[in-house]
């Protein structure tokens, strides 16, 4: 008989180990060693049989070994050493707080940070992939920093979903049921003593409800929502049952829980806990933009404003990460659908439907985009590596019309990780005893690695591949067994890997531009390294796929029938059930981490960061970070056959530029030992790794690049239009207004060039005179430019730079403008003239999507 519903009993704690239930109930335990050293230590047997899940655990230890414990008084001392670290931690100033002293620039009291998906721990299975893990390791960093984040997000009922493979090797899901008192959450309590709720409209008079959850990650809390609650109908209760799951309507309405009901949950914990509102509100990718039209209604209900005052003020407060490089990463709803779901939500003549629904509009009519909305209810947008933003701008550049792709107002901030989450305790150790712990804070020192012989660093490489065989032998054997194979032809398992092979790892979500099976093109070739008498090579791979790409599935199963061949089975394996535990292993023992997908779809791809954290070696096509920090001694990049129309000559071009690579460099290196002990030359390209990318890969730095670019600036926006009640905003909306109204009559009537010297040379200058019609607007109201650069064959302006004209003057009801363009260049230079809308208020000049050119 299946029981209805779960829930977690445990033994009291004796009044000396009381300090051990604040150390569980805050997840900084899953990234600090002494914190997890002290929890195994509690009970390891129980330990490893929990899965290094400290609440369960400690719902399974008896009340003898408690009792036993409380009596040892060096369990005690650590106990209250910990304990009074994390209370420094939680209280002491931190970077953050020191930056508040010591800029002129006010730092924002609270962040707001949505996300579909946070990847904390593999204790707390809310999430997917890379979007979540990254989300995760920005609120780690944030609290590490001393940033006054507060996250939102979902809590999913079923997480994700757990994987296995079939006898075949198809992928299976299995969605366990998790109990939220078993989890490392606690119920948010209003000033009422219950439980804080959160609620949203939904069609045919429906209500859709929400428990808030509260998830300490450090200093920072994370918000969860939880729709599985009596209040609400069966269908509402379901909203929030697994990530990324059901049909459209269904995932919609997770994005209205997230989006409307995180802004209510905010009110709400601000509310009961007193913590500071946000100022800013970063939303993670598009799923959460609806917070932006929840914001507005909050301002026209209780400000007053109109919905162009509330947008102006919203804007200004919002930052939106986009980390899809392809139009079909984005989440786009019927826009019935939406109309739909808004009519609680945005009625009546102060937040009309319409207006909600233009924000989200695109070519197709018929369709609400979310990235869309996302990008027009943010004034600051960025993408996660330097070419992702530049295939971001180009995405996009429609809803910029009449400007060039490099003026798309999408900057860039690099992802990193979060290095004590991320790091073996063996590569940690080296790090703060050479470069100190600056090392892993701010990456400061990290040339002090020079210091560590070849020998050592040779160890380490060795101990920690040999915790990797080790995990693989045993996740091997154990997924056999669940694949229906009897123990009695298991017996290959304890020897498959061998520790002293060098090892390349892949593992990643599984949509088909990541090419999983690239390295399938030619098995022949492929066997060929794997079983190479001198010089062998072992892959060891991972991965999901979402439950409804059976394309997806095909690749693992492909994957997974190649590697169960007897005659590679010990060199080459498919581990199912990829999460935050297995990565550790994975990027801690591989020597290469191969990244090979389709470029430029590739946003950045963190998992070779935290590879080359640990001292490993990235193989990657030049694609997110890797095209950004390849220098060519800390890893290989994989030559890419771009431009090719024939995706199957592409792929194989370029998985036979792979099999060159592992054997003719990579392998040839590897082996390469003068005193048949150490390979120096690789050693030599690990030490430059750690020290070269150690520094930039660290979330610290991504967290800190978000506050100094993006947060700061949204907060001084939003604080000026703020202020004298929202007086700023008033203007602004009115001068928008304005400025498109009469933008259809603003136009550059004729322009006059005239060259320095006789002939244009490099050091002459070119006089420009231009005669613009302002439309009605006043001069001050505009910008009117000289864009100049070199040209192609069709007269496109490349590489342009800008000056802006002078005004000289008005005749017959036109205004004269002047300026000098330099000629720095030789070569085809072309230049032209443009209007464009100015007002302080803006945080750039193609904001409005406005444009007159001559």
């Amino acid at each position: 008989m299946k029981a209805l519903r779960r829930l977690t009993v445990r033994a009291a704690y004796p009044q000396e180990l009381a300090p051990l239930g604040e150390i569980v109930a805050n997840l900084r335990w899953s990234w600090h060693a002494e914190s997890l050293d002290l929890l195994e230590s509690v009970d390891p047997g129980l330990w490893q049989a929990c899965g290094h899940d400290p609440g369960r655990m400690l719902g399974e230890v008896s009340a003898e070994r408690f009792a036993q414990l409380a009596a040892d008084r060096r369990f005690r001392r650590r106990l209250a050493d910990l304990h009074e670290d994390l209370t420094d931690y939680l209280t002491q100033p931190r970077w953050y707080q020191q930056e508040r002293q010591r800029s002129d620039a006010v730092l924002p009291a609270s962040i707001a940070y949505f996300s579909p998906e946070f990847g904390i721990t593999e204790v707390l299975p809310q999430y997917s992939g890379g979007l979540g893990i990254l989300a995760g390791d920005h609120l780690k960093a944030a609290s590490d920093l001393g940033v006054p984040i507060i996250g939102v997000g979902l809590l999913y009922g079923a997480g994700y979903f757990r994987q296995s493979l079939s006898r075949d090797g198809w992928q299976l899901e299995h969605y366990p049921s998790l109990d939220p008192q078993g989890l490392p959450i606690t119920a948010l309590v209003g000033a009422d003593g219950l439980p804080a709720r959160v609620s949203i409209a939904l069609p045919e008079s429906r209500t859709l409800h929400a428990q808030i959850w509260v998830a300490q990650v450090g200093r920072v809390p994370l918000l969860l929502l939880d729709s599985n609650i009596e209040e609400n109908d069966a269908d509402a209760r379901q909203v929030t049952d697994r990530l990324y799951g059901g049909g459209k309507e269904h995932r919609l309405q997770q994005e209205l829980l997230l989006g409307v009901g995180g802004v209510r949950a905010i009110r709400a914990y601000c509310a009961a806990t007193d913590a500071s509102e946000p100022e800013v509100f970063h939303t993670n990718e598009g799923h959460a933009g609806f917070l932006g039209v929840e914001r507005i209604r909050e301002l026209v209900d209780g400000a007053g404003l109109t919905f162009d005052e509330a947008l102006r003020a919203v804007r200004a407060g919002t930052v939106f990460t986009t980390h899809t490089p392809v139009p079909a990463g984005i989440d786009r709803f019927e826009r019935d659908l939406v109309a739909a779901h808004l009519t609680g939500l945005a009625s009546g003549d102060k937040l009309p439907a319409e207006r909600v629904l233009a924000l989200g509009a695109e070519e197709d009519p018929t369709i609400f985009n979310m990235a869309h909305m996302g990008l027009r209810i943010a004034q600051r947008a960025n993408g996660v590596s330097l070419l992702h933003g530049e295939v971001s701008r180009e995405m996009f550049n429609d809803l910029w019309s009449g400007f060039d792709v490099s003026e798309v107002p999408i900057t860039s901030v690099t992802n990193g990780v979060h290095a004590p989450t991320w790091m073996s305790r063996d590569v940690v150790e080296i790090a703060e005893r050479e470069a100190g712990p600056a090392a892993l804070a701010d990456g400061k020192g990290w040339d002090a690695i020079d210091r560590v012989p070849d020998a050592e660093i040779w160890r380490i490489r060795n101990r920690l591949r040999t915790k990797l065989v080790k995990e693989i032998r045993r996740r091997v054997h154990a997924s056999s067994l669940t694949r229906g194979m009897s123990e009695a032809e298991l017996g290959w398992t304890e020897s498959t890997f061998d520790p002293d092979v060098l090892t390349i790892g892949f593992a990643r979500r599984v949509p088909s531009y990541k090419r999983l099976t690239l390295m399938l093109r030619d098995p022949d070739r492929l066997r060929a390294l794997l079983l190479d008498p001198q010089r062998p090579v072992q892959i060891v791979i991972a991965g999901k796929s979402h439950p409804a790409d059976d394309g997806g599935k095909q690749l693992i199963a492909q994957m997974v029938r190649f590697a169960d061949d007897p005659a590679v089975r010990h060199r080459i394996t498919f581990l199912p059930d990829y999460d935050i535990g297995m990565a550790r292993y994975l990027y801690w023992g591989v020597d290469v981490w191969l990244n090979n997908p389709l470029r430029p779809l590739e946003a950045c791809g963190t998992s070779g960061m935290k590879a080359a954290l640990n001292g490993a070696l990235n193989l990657s096509i030049m694609d997110g970070w890797w095209n950004e920090w390849f220098d060519g001694d800390n890893g290989w990049a994989i030559p890419t056959a771009d431009g090719l129309a024939d995706a199957d000559r592409r792929d194989d071009l370029e998985a036979h530029a792979l099999y060159d690579l592992i054997e003719k460099n990579v392998a040839t290196r590897f082996y390469d030992r003068p005193d048949g002990v150490v390979p120096t030359r690789w050693v030599q390209m690990v030490r430059h790794t750690l020290k070269t990318l150690g520094p930039k890969v660290l979330a610290t730095r991504m967290v800190s690049e978000y506050v100094r670019r993006l947060y700061v600036p949204a907060a001084q926006s939003a604080a000026r239009l703020i202020a004298d009640d929202y007086a700023q905003a008033r203007d602004l909306a009115a001068w928008t207004r304005a400025v498109e109204d009469k933008w259809p009559e603003v136009a550059v009537l004729h322009v006059d060039s005239q060259l320095s010297g006789a002939e244009a040379q490099v050091g002459e200058t070119l006089t420009l005179r231009a005669e613009v019609a302002l439309g009605g607007l006043a001069p001050d109201d505009v910008d009117v430019e000289a864009v100049y650069g070199g040209v192609d064959a069709e007269d496109r302006l490349t590489d342009i730079d800008t000056v802006s004209l002078a005004q000289v003057g008005a005749v017959d009801g036109t205004t004269r403008y002047e300026g000098e363009v330099p000629l720095r260049r030789t070569g085809g230079f072309g230049y032209t003239v443009r209007v464009l809308p100015r007002n302080r208020l803006l945080a750039n000049p193609a904001e409005l999507g406005v444009v007159a050119s001559a």
